[in-house]
């Protein structure tokens, strides 16, 4: 979720520019937007959820927008294509509608929280698909390493059925991110653990567990302007299912606006 900020830092840089150069004009400089505007497209070779496969092992294409205010108050929506193979009866398309706040709350530290709508609009199930879950991380920097603990959990939701009896169930989904640049480099490494305690454990729907890890190591960099790439080992706990529940190595092209 996060987005490019490239545009902002490069007028601040140029109204920098102009306002040393000619100070006469100083009242005349436009203050800093309240309102920004940034986004991405993708095209990534596996969607993968939380370690499991959302489009069948196959290319997905994905994309998203995110207003933000200057309060730190944003509202954003995230789209990708699905595959009825991993899914079915969710239709061929997943999308996000999501709000909340960030913002540093001391030196370093940075606080992101909100509410996720999860919306399967070509759904086709007799089943209730669509679920919220709100989210919380912590986020800081050390050096060129950046550290991110996080917590996502959906209540009690008929979209999140114990299939077994029908019952309704929660979703805990607890995580850590850790990703360094390498000085000098467009390059960065990234790692990531997740561990899910709910219905939507990898390994649920194959063995009724309802508890499993999910984990990733890869690395990202610019490669012209707005275009970076990025590749990753991904994996889940349980048992291997090809195409939904196994390893992979996924590529992803974004562009970044």
């Amino acid at each position: 979720m996060l987005m490019s900020v490239r545009g902002a830092i490069a007028a601040t840089l140029l109204a920098g520019t102009a306002l040393a150069a000619t100070p006469a004009f100083a009242d005349e400089a436009e203050a800093p937007a309240e309102i920004t505007v940034t986004g991405n497209v993708a095209l990534t070779t596996d969607y993968r959820f939380r370690g499991v496969s959302q489009s069948g092992g196959k290319l997905a294409i994905q994309g998203g927008i995110t207003v933000s205010h200057a309060s730190g108050f944003y509202i954003s929506t995230w789209s990708s294509s699905i595959s009825e193979n991993s899914l079915p009866g969710y239709g061929d398309q997943e999308l996000d509608v999501f709000g909340g706040w960030t913002g540093e709350v001391s030196p370093g530290i940075t606080v992101d929280a909100g509410l996720l709508y999860y919306v399967y609009p070509g759904g086709t199930s007799d089943f209730d698909t669509d679920f919220f879950e709100p989210y919380a991380s912590v986020s800081g920097a050390v050096g060129p390493a950046k550290l991110k603990v996080g917590v996502a959990y959906g209540w009690k939701q008929t979209s999140l059925p114990a299939f077994e009896t029908g019952a309704k169930h929660d979703n805990l989904y607890l995580y850590s991110n850790l990703d360094i640049a390498i000085p000098n480099t467009p390059i960065t490494v990234s790692g990531h653990i997740g561990y899910t305690d709910g219905v939507l454990a990898p390994s649920y729907y194959s063995t009724g567990d309802k508890t499993g890890v999910d984990y990733s190591i890869g690395a990202s960099a610019t490669v012209y302007g707005p275009l970076s790439v990025g590749v990753s080992y991904i994996g889940v706990s349980g048992p291997s299912t090809n195409n939904y529940t196994d390893d992979a190595v996924v590529g992803t092209l974004t562009a970044s606006f």
